[in-house]
């Protein structure tokens, strides 16, 4: 038997984590998408369909996956439960590999197909709704439409939801008690370290500034109106493809390798 990994351990395995505790993992997932909807009608009613959109799905696919992984990966939170996790007869690939599946891949899409489903009903329910004989339909009609999964929004959303998602991942290994907290407090003070460092050294360089945005641009006033200095493009690339897409993954094998050192 392979020791590294075996599929018919692995499906065992990852049935079991699955189905043991299952508002942990079905129960939540229900929860989301209950929330996803109320909050959806809610903030359309108040403020559109734009910002509806942008806030329920960053909250679907970010905070879903972020608190998925701090339940299944939560049994650390006691000795008891800890020690019966490491103790499972699997591979630790093996059990970092279920924990990825169930809230990187399986979770995600199950929203994304939830929430195009709920996302085009409440749609076509609006677009219907519109009187065709008013002079102001067709504007009406085209201000509301499906949201875009490949959008720049949503890129956004995947990029940082990886983040969010490594970072717990990493966080529950090490925070045995309150991890969601302590991740997320974590989290919080590191941006404000950033950005406060970002603006002390634009003010360093270029004295009195309007606004500073880590590895992007710095707003400098001038006597008549406001100028912008932005990271070339190439540097800027590079910056974004290391935050955006090594950082995580860093953040994932990260938590591989203490998963291994909990094993012995």
């Amino acid at each position: 038997m392979n020791n590294t990994f075996n599929i018919k351990r692995f499906r065992r395995l990852f049935i079991k984590t699955l189905f043991e505790r299952k508002m942990d993992t079905i129960g939540f997932t229900g929860l989301v998408f209950v929330t996803t909807l109320i909050l959806y009608v809610t903030i359309k009613t108040i403020s559109g369909f734009d910002l509806a959109q942008r806030i329920t799905f960053f909250i679907g696919i970010t905070a879903g996956s972020f608190f998925l992984v701090s339940f299944i990966f939560g049994q650390f939170s006691g000795n008891a439960s800890g020690s019966s996790f490491l103790t499972l007869p699997a591979s630790t690939f093996e059990k970092w590999l279920c924990t990825i599946l169930i809230a990187g891949i399986l979770y995600p899409l199950l929203f994304l197909g939830y929430y195009r489903l709920m996302d085009t009903l409440l749609v076509t329910s609006y677009h219907r709704s519109l009187d065709p004989s008013s002079p102001f339909y067709k504007s009406q009609f085209e201000s509301v439409s499906i949201f875009d999964w490949k959008g720049i929004i949503a890129k956004n959303v995947y990029k940082m939801s990886l983040i969010y998602t490594g970072a717990m991942l990493v966080g529950s290994l090490y925070f045995n008690k309150l991890a969601v907290i302590k991740v997320a407090l974590t989290l919080c003070g590191l941006c404000i370290i950033i950005f406060g460092l970002n603006w002390i050294m634009a003010i360093g360089f270029f004295g009195t500034i309007e606004d500073a945005a880590p590895f992007n641009h710095v707003a400098i006033r001038t006597a008549n109106d406001i100028g912008v200095i932005e990271l070339p493009r190439k540097v800027g690339v590079v910056f974004a493809d290391t935050f955006l897409y090594l950082f995580p993954l860093l953040l994932w094998l990260l938590s591989f390798i203490r998963l291994r050192e909990k094993e012995f």
